[in-house]
């Protein structure tokens, strides 16, 4: 007769022959019962470390198989190793219970997601050998179970979330462009790093990637471009998007107004008083000759049509350049020139 050793139906409250369902409903009731968060008393831990053992037996075919047929010290590399039996098969369970319980749940606090959960702590009135016979578990079926709930499970099997994921935040990153770019458009290559989920599901990788950013004409600042489900992943969450943002870097030369580009035309007093050219600059490097008769008044402007940035909704047309002067007042005059100046302007 082979030895059972540990019992792993009994562990986990069900008989011998128990579906792949059974084992997964009774691994449910027996680690909610027995999780160390909920669970005070001593041997808890124990408990929910010998239940996680017999359903990380349990639920593999083969590790269940080895098993039932020649009990634990077989399952363990001691039973016979010729005539069908295990051989060299050796296993000794080496998990973490916190682990499978947070697989098999989707996180390490279903408490406080099921049921209102205060500080960490279940409401009085659940039923503490099956919390989940509330919502219509017990029986197999979603019976009475909240549809925001019901509408993430999914399969029941032992693997799959409980809850339904959420996403993330968006993930904000400011992308500075030049006046010059913005005027001809341009693709910027952005290296972003993130994690992602390894094959098996549950361990996790850091990779970086290149996300390519079509910096179409005109883009106004504040444009938003983004990219869905780019950022982390982990097994609990649905990756957050990424968006860049639009911001002009400074120019050395020209603002930006909208489509519009200012110029600052530095002009002597005297010029302001007597009529000046100003040599202005473009975006595409050329000059735009601005003459003026008239008495430069303070916030003076002029306007040159086309010179600007593309409208974003039709880049076949442009903003303006704007010339504004900005007059130089001398720092000192000579008594001779005060004296010409008095005479010749008037008081008011």
């Amino acid at each position: 007769m082979v030895k059972m050793g540990k019992d792993y139906y009994d562990i986990l409250g069900i008989k011998r022959g128990a579906s792949d369902d059974d084992i997964k409903k009774a691994y449910r009731k027996q680690a909610l019962r027995y999780h160390p968060d909920k669970n005070k008393s001593p041997g808890a831990e124990e408990k929910f470390k010998e239940i996680a053992e017999a359903y990380d037996v349990l639920s593999d075919p083969k590790k269940k198989d080895i098993y039932d047929r020649y009990g634990e010290e077989g399952l363990k590399g001691g039973g016979p190793s010729g005539g069908g039996g295990p051989g060299t098969f050796s296993y000794s369970f080496q998990g973490d219970p916190h682990a499978i319980f947070e697989e098999f749940f989707g996180g390490r606090n279903p408490f406080g997601q099921f049921f209102g959960a205060r500080n960490g702590g279940m409401d009085e009135d659940m039923d503490t050998d099956d919390p989940f016979a509330r919502f219509g578990m017990g029986g197999g079926g979603m019976g009475g179970f909240p549809r925001s709930f019901s509408s993430g499970m999914g399969g029941m099997g032992g693997h799959s979330s409980v809850v339904k994921k959420q996403q993330d935040p968006p993930v904000v990153h400011d992308l500075r462009v030049t006046l010059e770019e913005v005027l001809s458009g341009c693709t910027k290559k952005m290296k972003i790093s993130r994690k992602r989920l390894n094959p098996d599901g549950r361990t996790l990788r850091t990779e970086d990637k290149i996300l390519e950013v079509q910096i179409k004409k005109g883009w106004k600042e504040g444009t938003k471009i983004t990219f869905p489900k780019e950022g982390d992943e982990t097994p609990t969450n649905i990756p957050a998007d990424v968006v860049f943002v639009l911001k002009d870097k400074p120019h050395p030369v020209f603002r930006r107004e909208g489509s519009d580009i200012i110029y600052t035309g530095k002009i002597s007093l005297r010029d302001a008083l007597c009529g000046c050219t100003v040599n202005a600059p473009t975006l595409e490097g050329r000059t735009v000759t601005v003459s003026t008769t008239d008495i430069v008044q303070p916030g003076m402007k002029r306007r040159i049509s086309g010179e600007g940035l593309p409208y974003p909704k039709r880049p076949d047309r442009r903003g303006d350049l704007i010339v504004e002067y900005e007059v130089k007042f001398p720092e000192r005059l000579s008594q001779s020139a005060r004296d010409t100046i008095a005479q010749v302007l008037p008081r008011s």
